[in-house]
């Protein structure tokens, strides 16, 4: 019989089913003690906050009571402190990226995902080098700075070799004024071997989405192929850790299994992340399960709405207020917006989740792995965040100074990152705006960052960020960064 372990490397102890079931017993129990409740948003306020032992702000448990809580005024209460806790650690900086889909191929037979094995109605793609430099040029011409690799599981087409060759290609491509300065990696569970090469090649961060934590509905899930192994798979961050690689990113398939059960196993896999290695999730992301070739949402019973997912979000920025929080275009422009208050801090603009979909005139979409939602383009994003009174942020500067793992934690959790992502945030929107933007954008962006300029606290820091803004406009300068 497994015991309830944050400490554990293996997975069915520091995610273990007995202690998450305990979890909503004791949050449903309590999800009218109105005194605790009140306690635990006290607790989570920014001017409050004590980490807890493992590192989070709140407890699994804690936090669970908060989702079960329906009482209105108290959720109204989560989300005003869930926009608070953004604000003091992110301020309004919206980090923008996109998703580069490298192949189709995958031996997996995961049951939410058109990408299956079994699936013989999608025509299956891998881009050779000489198509992804296409690939990262049209992105570079959008003006995005960051990627995310996605690729599926198939030893034979998508060895680790291949997406090293992939990573490299990326970086070498230089274009006009563009370049893509932090790849991320969202790939199958591997060796610490591999992560060790993954690591060496130059990549940000390390994603790897959980789909379910639920081990009996992920077994059932994922019938055949590697990713059936569910140890392997949930323990895959601890050997991420191990081979080197800094920052981490979690997330799980939210509808594919009851959420507060979905909910409770995530904060508890940040916690083990903290009690282990000292550092917890750079990022966590909130995927819904949406239609796709060959997928019908539907047939999973778990799905949610869109408050309960507003209030998903809200629960997790204050649980784990440190973590930069992800959504992405499966969600609409309405819920991104709502989103964006609860405590997301990066989003996706311009996307295309079909292999090779950024050179193609026209959308494609017979090998897109889910339907987009929001499908703007990046500069309309761009000026919709600045309309919202956000700040777009293209900045990569944290990754390239080394401020990354326990470093950039230390100074996140301290606050003393806002001191660096201001003002990189508006130099890369100057470039942006000098660069890609629309008559219309580049109006708003300008007018925008000559209010933002005025927040920068350092007299010196200001001074410099203004004359860097400035060499961005009249000359081909551009990388500035603190």
């Amino acid at each position: 019989m497994y015991k309830y372990d944050p400490k554990s490397l293996i997975a069915d102890e520091f995610i273990n089913d007995a202690e998450v079931r305990e979890t909503l017993a004791y949050a449903e129990a309590n999800k009218n003690n109105f005194e605790l409740i009140d306690a635990i948003l006290e607790k989570a306020r920014p001017g409050n906050l004590t980490l807890s032992e493992h590192g989070t702000a709140l407890t699994h448990r804690e936090a669970s009571v908060l989702l079960a809580c329906e009482d209105p005024e108290r959720v109204q209460r989560l989300f005003e402190i869930a926009e608070e806790i953004k604000q003091a650690y992110y301020g309004n900086r919206i980090v923008l990226f996109a998703p580069l889909y490298l192949s189709n191929y995958c031996v997996n037979g995961c049951l939410y995902c058109p990408y299956h094995a079994k699936n013989k109605t999608i025509p299956r793609k891998k881009l050779t080098q000489e198509e992804i430099r296409q690939e990262v040029i049209a992105l570079q011409d959008m003006g995005h700075k960051r990627l995310a690799i996605e690729a599926g599981e198939d030893p034979v087409n998508n060895p680790i070799e291949y997406i090293l060759e992939c990573i490299d290609t990326i970086y070498s491509v230089h274009h006009k004024n563009g370049d893509i300065r932090r790849v991320n990696v969202n790939i199958a569970a591997t060796t610490v071997e591999n992560y060790r090469k993954l690591k060496e090649a130059g990549i940000g961060t390390y994603i790897l989405f959980q789909e379910t934590y639920h081990k009996e509905s992920y077994l059932h899930l994922h019938p055949t192929g590697p990713k059936h192994d569910y140890n392997y798979h949930t323990e895959a961050m601890d050997r991420a850790m191990e081979g080197g690689i800094d920052d981490v990113g979690l997330g799980v398939l939210f509808g594919l299994e009851m959420y507060k059960y979905e909910f409770a196993a995530l904060v508890m896999h940040a916690e083990h992340l903290e009690a282990v290695h000292g550092v917890g999730p750079h990022t966590i992301s909130v995927p819904r399960v949406k239609k796709a070739d060959d997928i019908d949402p539907d047939e999973f019973d778990g799905g949610i709405d869109d408050e309960t997912f507003e209030k998903i979000i809200a629960c997790i920025r204050l649980a784990v207020p440190y973590t930069g929080m992800i959504i992405s275009t499966r969600e609409n422009a309405a819920v991104r917006e709502k989103a964006l208050k609860m405590g997301i801090s990066q989003i996706s603009g311009g996307s295309r989740t079909s292999v090779g979909g950024y050179t193609e005139e026209i959308r494609p979409t017979d090998t897109e792995q889910f339907d987009v939602s929001d499908q703007r383009t990046l500069d309309e994003v761009i000026r919709w965040l600045m309309e919202q009174d956000h700040m777009p942020s293209l900045c990569t500067a944290c990754y390239r100074a080394g401020r990354t793992g326990e470093r950039f934690m230390s100074f996140c959790k301290s606050g003393q990152i806002l001191n660096y992502c201001h003002p990189n945030a508006l130099m890369t929107l100057a470039e942006y705006l000098t660069d890609y933007a629309s008559p219309e954008t580049k109006e708003i962006g300008w007018k925008l960052i000559e209010k933002e300029l005025e927040k920068i606290p350092s007299d010196n820091t200001r001074r410099l960020c203004a004359e860097h803004i400035e060499a961005i406009r009249t000359t081909n300068q551009r990388d500035f960064r603190f």
